[in-house]
């Protein structure tokens, strides 16, 4: 699992820091959340492919979070795009895009699945084989959600060592082993799946909470992700001015973070009073430990393989 931040700031863009977009990879799947003014910029800066975003996740209807995605969507006009993109969204969004498509008459060749959000309550509103994304109700001054993306269990790793034991094993017998079938002799002897295969990769987990107002509830949702973004617009020391705007604390962030027993906790959406941003991470580490600044261009990966020791000991 990949996380790109693209852009991690609120309000305005400006030369130095851009409004909120997030570019994830997990198990070969690849997401845009939330499409700040100036996103597309920061795709080619970082080198991301374009072609490769598929699904579109906006959090709320707030400027700095959907600005670029007019422009993002014409490009892919540009570049000749052909295959579908997905957008979720609250509702309002796709009036919104429709019209702008509609007004400079730049219709794309490609298909645009709007997936309007209304609930309040989370729901599943993205599943294939390999993943499934449920979205994560929060509280701000307009409707918002926040996403959680969670891999689901996959196949059992192959124990070649243990398997080269038994000369009845040939490759087509493979995928029954991977799907945690046992194996039968030909005599009649059963020999378990777990004698042949390790336990699947660990399901890896990212929950992307963007504006609200600290609300604990959340962290039924989010419990022991590996990764949680969680916006920190504010310090403690405007706790009133967070609460009128329905915006966090880095102290709260970390708190959430904390309840939810995540592995590691992102902070972002700094406001733009403070010039010292390492004030957020030591305010949430007084709370919560492993706290990490988002900071455009930064790349925070999760691995999910088990560890070659462990596979030597298992061997063993």
């Amino acid at each position: 699992m990949s996380l790109t931040i693209l852009g991690c700031h609120s309000a305005t863009p400006r030369t130095f820091a851009h409004p909120t977009s997030q570019y994830l990879e997990i198990n070969n799947r690849r997401f845009l959340i939330d499409c700040g003014e100036g996103t597309q910029v920061q795709l080619r800066k970082y080198k991301i492919k374009f072609s490769t975003i598929g699904h579109i996740f906006i959090s709320h209807l707030h400027g700095d979070h959907f600005f670029g995605l007019i422009g993002l969507i014409s490009t892919f006009g540009l570049l000749n795009r052909k295959n579908d993109l997905h957008i979720y969204a609250p509702t309002g969004l796709k009036e919104i895009i429709l019209l702008q498509l509609k007004t400079s008459n730049s219709w794309p060749q490609f298909d645009i699945i709007f997936h309007e959000l209304t609930s309040s309550k989370s729901e599943l509103i993205f599943e294939d084989d390999k993943m499934e994304v449920f979205t994560i109700p929060l509280e701000h001054r307009v409707y918002t959600n926040g996403y959680l993306f969670k891999e689901k269990v996959g196949e059992r790793k192959l124990n070649i060592n243990a398997i080269k034991k038994y000369s009845e094993i040939e490759i087509c017998d493979y995928q029954n082993l991977k799907d945690g079938k046992d194996f039968v002799k030909a005599n009649g002897q059963l020999i378990t799946n777990e004698q042949l295969t390790f336990n699947p990769n660990k399901p890896l987990s990212y929950a992307f909470c963007s504006d609200t107002v600290y609300k604990p509830e959340i962290t039924s949702i989010i419990k022991k992700v590996d990764l949680l973004y969680h916006e920190s617009t504010f310090l403690k020391d405007r706790q009133e001015t967070a609460v009128r705007t329905k915006h966090s604390t880095a102290e709260e962030a970390a708190k959430i973070a904390k309840e939810a027993k995540v592995g590691q906790l992102i902070l972002g959406h700094y406001s733009s009073r403070y010039e010292d941003l390492n004030l957020f991470k030591k305010e949430a580490e007084t709370v919560f430990d492993n706290v990490t600044l988002a900071k455009e261009g930064k790349t925070i990966k999760i691995d999910s393989k088990i560890p070659d020791e462990l596979i030597i000991a298992h061997q063993n």
